[in-house]
């Protein structure tokens, strides 16, 4: 018999029991803004959105797109092992992204609130005989639920930052109680695993990052040999996944190299398409010939900035530029996920906030495949030195591709430790 559950711990579920109304008009807020499904909102609240397939389920849940997506390696293991597999996340793009790239034998649905009655309702309908749950997501009532119906609970991928676990660290005795209900905790290096283990996490395994072996995100074939042919000669370079502020420095480096090099096109993909017609505004301002993907179509040849405000399509601009400045860096954000632009042949600049991505980053700056600048201007200058020498690009490239394929290998061993628990899944059907 398990100890009882820490005092912060029953004041949450008791909490967000007491709370529920307040979680529903708070995902009908959120409905409001655009940042919910509207005609998807019952799932938040454990509502099921399609049937349970008969026999055995594997739930797989992913925060957002980049957790979501370095899934699908293991969706696909699960699938070829004879399991149908349901994958949740928490956003409509995420959601969009999964409905493109799940295989057959997988369906999509938006995990519910960290709320009791809807984990219940959730489970109760779905009844999964494993759960995975990738990098940081550790939810409580989730948790707590799952093993009270005695269900294996996995953490994938598994993360855990400097910051997080000094904010764990206040509660120990509730990380302890959380982190103990997991039938397995798989790290994507050392660190991480060291920090789950000092919060209490009695079973735990290094199986490496699954971002290294997921699959570089897909183009359009014809989209992408009209676009190949509307740019060629043109230099490009690609500000993606931008927050707020970071799209200002790629204006005025655009403002600042345009004289110097003939045709140049700026392509920003920011991090929430929405933002789009903002940063549109605010390159015309500045005196900019602008195009926005999902209102313009395709750049023209006078186009200077190109807004691709819309979603699944940086597989396609990674293959079309040799140049990637990943966002979410000179912002205090922790930065963005840089594996599939180096897989795809791009050379990588950064600025100096990269903490969800501390390894990555320093795997491929080690390697000379990724440059970090300090701040805007910092940016202009790299950007003018590698424009300046394809060669270095070139040799960048190369760099980055080379060390992101070194780093693989996180999917054998992650489908080598759960394996047994699909085993006893098996046993248990006969």
């Amino acid at each position: 018999m398990r100890p009882r559950l820490p005092l912060p711990l029953r004041l949450y579920r008791g909490g967000l029991v007491a709370l529920e109304p307040v979680a529903a008009a708070l995902l009908l807020w959120r409905m409001r803004r655009g940042k919910e499904d509207r005609e998807r909102l019952g799932e938040r609240r454990g509502i099921p959105g399609r049937q349970r397939p008969h026999g055995g389920l594997a739930w797989l849940h992913g925060a957002s797109i980049g957790e979501t997506l370095a899934l699908m390696p293991v969706v696909e293991h699960l699938i070829r092992r004879g399991l149908h597999v349901l994958v949740t996340s928490g956003t409509r793009t995420s959601a969009e992204l999964v409905a493109r790239r799940l295989p057959p034998g997988a369906a999509h649905q938006f995990v519910p609130v960290d709320a009791p009655r809807y984990i219940r309702r959730f489970l109760d309908h779905w009844m999964p005989d494993i759960a995975l749950v990738a990098e940081s997501e550790i939810w409580p009532n989730t948790i707590l639920e799952l093993d009270r119906r005695g269900i294996p609970l996995i953490l994938v991928n598994g993360r855990m930052s400097e910051r997080s676990f000094r904010r764990w660290s206040r509660l120990p005795h509730v990380a302890r109680a959380l982190l103990d209900r997991f039938a397995l905790c798989l790290a994507q290096s050392q660190a991480d695993a060291e920090r789950l283990f000092r919060l209490g996490a009695p079973r735990i395994g290094v199986a490496g990052n699954l971002k290294f072996d997921a699959s570089p995100p897909p183009a359009d074939a014809r989209a992408l040999a009209q676009l190949s042919g509307l740019l060629s000669g043109r230099p490009v370079w690609v500000a993606a996944s931008t927050h707020a502020g970071e799209e200002a420095h790629a204006i005025a480096s655009h403002q600042a190299l345009a004289g110097h090099f003939s045709g140049l096109l700026t392509v920003v993909v920011p991090r929430h398409p929405q933002r789009g017609a903002e940063i549109a505004d605010l390159a015309r301002f500045a005196g900019l010939e602008v195009a926005r993907r999902s209102a313009d179509g395709e750049p023209e040849r006078t186009t200077e900035l190109y807004v691709v405000d819309t979603i699944g399509e940086l597989g396609l601009f990674y293959r079309l530029a040799p140049l990637v400045f990943m966002g979410g860096s000179l912002v205090p954000h922790g930065g963005q996920n840089p594996i599939e632009p180096a897989k795809l042949g791009a050379a990588i600049l950064h600025g100096p906030h990269v903490h969800n991505f501390t390894d990555v980053y320093a795997a491929l700056d080690g390697a000379g495949g990724a440059l970090p600048v300090a701040d805007g201007q910092n940016l202009t200058y790299a950007l003018y030195e590698l424009f300046s020498d394809p060669g270095v690009m070139r040799d960048m490239a190369r760099a980055a591709a080379g060390a992101v394929e070194g780093l693989g290998g996180a999917l054998g061993r992650t489908v080598q430790a759960i394996e047994p628990f699909i085993a006893q899944m098996k046993l248990e059907e006969y």
